[in-house]
């Protein structure tokens, strides 16, 4: 039995969708969820639901009975919240005796110089600790993490940042829950570790000017101080912590942290990576 975590979320979802696709059978997936009322759609395709709330340690050791593998995906929110969580799951995890962990881990943790990356650091070392069989998917930069605002940029003419010229090997969310599926349909995954990057990096103002050529309209990028851009982003309704990780991220992308382009993704999925001007191109619906 596979438990996929945070499964009503895009990421989680996606990894069940790809899971089905592949053939596994629904009575075979559990959708391990905070909110089983938001899972009816999983639950239509013939999932389990279960209640597995992260800030809740009790819900999670009935959440996790019987996985043969369980997907841990990464929760969000503060630093301490976020790690407080992931140890939870662990302790349930190895309480339940699973028989593998896939973790979402990020990019290069080992040595990936973005705060962001602590919390991952942090539960790598937890998972080793517990003594958990683990194949770790390190995930790189989402794609959507920068084109989920391209109809108001496009509009604006301008996307703004604070990343400079900081090349970006990022990868779609749908291609990183694929590969996910495909390491969970695998045998022999433990002691795995899978660095998944585009085929391709890019920068701000490349991201730019594929929407000026997509939609014919003069678009740039226009670099902001750090201060400058928390405040817009501040403006725009983002809690503080959610500014302060995305202009972290955006420095230290400008400093080449999400440069680097490894093979692990496209070897996983048997086809190149989705490129940025297919995401862009659908963002645009162009």
């Amino acid at each position: 039995m596979i438990v996929v975590t945070g499964a009503t979320g895009q990421y989680g979802s996606e990894v069940i969708e790809h899971l089905l696709r592949r053939g596994v059978p629904a009575t075979q997936i559990v959708a391990a969820v905070r909110a089983p009322a938001k899972a009816t759609a999983l639950a239509a395709m013939g999932v389990e639901v279960r209640h597995a709330d992260y800030d809740r340690p009790e819900t999670l050791p009935l959440a996790f009975a019987g996985a043969d593998k369980l997907m841990l995906v990464s929760s969000t929110g503060s630093d301490p919240v976020r790690i407080a969580q992931h140890r939870a799951i662990i302790d349930a995890a190895a309480k339940a005796e699973a028989g593998l962990v896939a973790y979402t881990s990020v990019t290069r943790a080992t040595t990936n110089p973005m705060t962001s990356a602590r919390v991952h650091r942090d539960t790598e070392q937890a998972l080793t600790d517990a003594g958990l069989p683990t194949v770790l998917l390190r995930n790189g930069w989402y794609t959507e993490n920068h084109t989920a605002i391209l109809p108001d940029a496009v509009a604006r003419g301008t996307i703004v940042g604070s990343a400079g010229q900081g090349q970006i090997a990022s990868a779609t969310r749908s291609d990183l829950a694929e590969a996910a599926a495909v390491v969970l349909t695998l045998d022999d995954q433990a002691g795995k570790i899978y660095d998944l990057t585009g085929d391709t990096a890019w920068t701000m103002p490349e991201l730019a000017a594929a929407c000026a050529a997509q939609t014919g309209k003069p678009v740039t990028y226009t670099d902001l101080p750090a201060e400058r851009y928390w405040q817009i982003l501040i403006h725009a309704g983002l809690p503080s912590h959610t500014a302060d990780l995305i202009v972290d991220a955006d420095l230290y992308i400008s400093q080449g942290a999400l440069a680097h382009i490894a093979g692990d993704l496209s070897l996983l999925l048997e086809r190149p990576a989705t490129p940025l001007t297919t995401v862009v191109a659908r963002m645009l619906g162009t």
